[in-house]
């Protein structure tokens, strides 16, 4: 990649990550970092890279935010509300446009796998933001990284199970049968990213559900239940070697991540 690369927003979970790889990759001064907090890259500016405010709910600060930049790394905005995040998307995206962005790297989900379609309300908006970006491929070249799940969210796909205070069983409405998912660590999909030239982030090889545990239903909100129709249906099971090819060796084990995560 030519020019300046950026980073949006590049103090989050993901954010930092992908940050942190990059400057194993880039200098710093060929950088632009976009944060809600800049204050948070304080290390890096002082290292050379470009540091700037801007927020998704701000839309004023969108703009400008982004020149300089050839290749800009798009970390999702975090949220459920779908109509919500695919605008605050559109924004970004049309700001870059603007600020003359020549190639976008948006990050979205795998609960799709590599169709064009899911049925987990959480992937709506990623979708409706990939559909947007195809529609302005005239403007700008793009990339929908489809991340496999994070090792790391665990709990929110185990009844929000507490590893400092552990219950005996916990419930999910899931069999436990396969298909399963196809989880990755976060700091790997950061260092995927950093390399980026991939549609699909995915482990070599899935995890079922309940391979650890004992499950029954249970009653959740419409759109959740929707995340887990989705598992059932088999859209976070699809696996592809591309990370492996990215990262130069085996992506870490499911079981190291969670083991060290819970001590």
């Amino acid at each position: 990649m030519g020019g300046k690369v950026g980073v949006f927003p590049a103090s989050g979970g993901l954010g930092s990550s992908t940050v942190n790889h990059l400057t194993k990759l880039y200098k710093a001064s060929e950088l632009v970092l976009i944060a809600r907090s800049p204050e948070r890259l304080t290390d890096l500016s002082q290292a050379g890279a470009v540091v700037r405010h801007a927020d998704y709910d701000e839309p004023a600060t969108l703009q400008n935010a982004f020149d300089g930049i050839e290749t800009l790394f798009l970390i999702s905005y975090a949220s459920f509300e779908i109509e919500h995040r695919v605008v605050a998307h559109r924004r970004a995206i049309d700001a870059a446009i603007k600020s003359g962005v020549k190639y976008i790297f948006y990050s979205s989900l795998a609960f799709a796998g590599d169709s064009d379609h899911s049925v987990a309300h959480v992937m709506g908006a990623h979708l409706a933001t990939e559909k947007y970006l195809a529609e302005q491929s005239h403007s700008v070249g793009w990339t929908a990284i489809r991340e496999g799940i994070y090792s790391e969210s665990f709990p929110i796909y185990t009844a929000w199970f507490d590893p400092s205070n552990p219950a005996d069983e916990i419930t999910i409405p899931h069999s436990g049968a396969e298909p399963g998912v196809a989880w990755v660590k976060r700091d790997e999909l950061g260092g995927g990213h950093s390399e980026a030239d991939s549609l699909l982030y995915a482990r070599p090889n899935g995890i079922q559900i309940g391979d650890k545990h004992t499950y029954h239903g249970k009653d959740l909100s419409r759109e959740w239940s929707t995340a887990w129709e989705a598992i059932q249906n088999g859209e976070t099971a699809v696996v592809a070697p591309d990370i492996v090819e990215i990262l130069g060796r085996e992506p870490e084990p499911y079981e190291t991540t969670i083991k060290a995560l819970i001590g």
